[in-house]
């Protein structure tokens, strides 16, 4: 082997897991043959104790990783006894600074089966778990003489374009969901209602393709998310998130549950939160999280569909005549009707007294996210 090629072979033995990946030229392949040999192993993992399993999985780890979402979770999956478990390293920024991580995980959710129990712990020292912050959003996380750096994801100098947001709209932060999507979360302080609105600046990881028979509405290929290109401002704003994702937890279940937490600045969120929902006065800390954790509002303005014929309602209401030109935002607000429990829900037409669909204070579990 020439000298110039061995040198470059065992430089690329020697570097770490990310760079390696970064200079692989074109698409991982993933074969069917690695499934069915992971599928077939016989399990050696006691996986009825999370610290066992927490144990295994921060083994199997690079010694650095980067946390894309922005509520700050490090998502896994794995295989154990022909069973998929899915699961989460959470690194909570009211936890994290005192020395605690939330670690869960679960029998991979389908459809065509109940939900399974969630384990859950909150890890700390007294686990002999040691969480240590090593500078801005970086932390480092110890057990059993394993020792792994949780890089949180740096959207400190993201912001929106000039021209992006309207006068009467305020930033509560820039987010990443784990769909690999960015979005800008805002707040129209007149018609007080939230709106996720894609963040272009950084690139998008996806395909559009426009619904047919409404070419203002655009839907991700690799996501589904369905977009309104808003008529008035060169934006896309979220209208829709697949049912079948939302139902399975999945990584395109919708941005409801990767608030820019690291980055809400004072009471900006929950100053918006309390203009929609005053009675939760009290009952909510600045992020919008109930005393304990327990419990956060959720703000999931978009819909779930099924089919281009649920997204309608969006397009119908922003090109109608009927419309107040001032409530033209409030058409792209739409409330599940969770009592029902079919996970669609119904909407109603923007009104002075109602200028949005409805108002979307759902309470959501934190903590223990799936």
């Amino acid at each position: 082997m020439p000298i110039a090629i061995l040198v470059s072979f065992l430089m690329l033995l020697t570097l770490p897991a990310s760079a390696a990946e970064e200079s692989r030229v074109g698409p991982r392949i993933e074969t069917n043959q690695s499934y069915l040999e992971e599928v077939m192993r016989q399990p050696s993992l006691d996986i009825s104790d999370p610290i066992s399993v927490f144990a295994y999985v921060l083994a199997n780890l690079p010694p650095r990783v980067k946390v894309y979402p922005t509520e700050n979770y490090f998502y896994f999956k794995f295989l154990h006894g022909g069973i998929p478990y899915a699961g989460n390293i959470r690194l909570d920024v009211n936890e994290r600074d005192s020395g605690r991580i939330h670690f869960a995980y679960f029998e991979d959710l389908a459809e065509w089966k109940a939900e399974e129990q969630v384990h859950h712990v909150l890890l700390d020292q007294s686990h002999g778990v040691l969480v240590e912050k090593l500078g801005p959003l970086v932390y480092s996380v110890m057990h059993n003489n394993v020792r792994v750096v949780f890089e949180l994801n740096d959207l400190t100098n993201v912001k929106p374009p000039p021209g992006l947001l309207r006068a009467d709209e305020r930033l509560i932060g820039p987010m990443f969901d784990e769909s690999g999507l960015g979005f800008f979360l805002v707040f129209n302080t007149r018609l007080k209602i939230f709106h996720y609105i894609l963040d272009e600046t950084r690139g998008v990881a996806e395909t559009f393709t426009e619904a047919e028979g409404y070419p203002r509405i655009l839907i991700g290929r690799r996501t589904g998310f369905a977009f309104y290109r808003d008529i008035r401002i060169d934006r896309k704003i979220l209208i829709g998130v697949f049912e079948g994702n939302a139902r399975v937890n999945n990584y395109f279940d919708g941005p409801f549950d990767q608030l820019p937490d690291n980055f809400i600045e004072g009471e900006t969120l929950r100053s918006a939160i309390l203009e929609v929902e005053p009675h939760l006065e009290g009952r909510i800390d600045r992020l919008g999280i109930s005393p304990g954790g327990a419990d956060r509002y959720m703000i999931a303005p978009y819909r779930h569909y099924r089919t281009v014929e649920d997204l309608a309602i969006f397009d119908e209401c922003a090109t109608s005549k009927e419309i107040p030109e001032d409530l033209y935002y409030g058409c792209f607000v739409f409330i599940e009707d969770y009592e029902e429990g079919d996970g669609i829900g119904t909407a109603e037409v923007p009104t002075e007294e109602s200028p949005a669909a409805e108002t979307e204070a759902t309470p959501l579990k934190a903590g223990v996210q799936r």
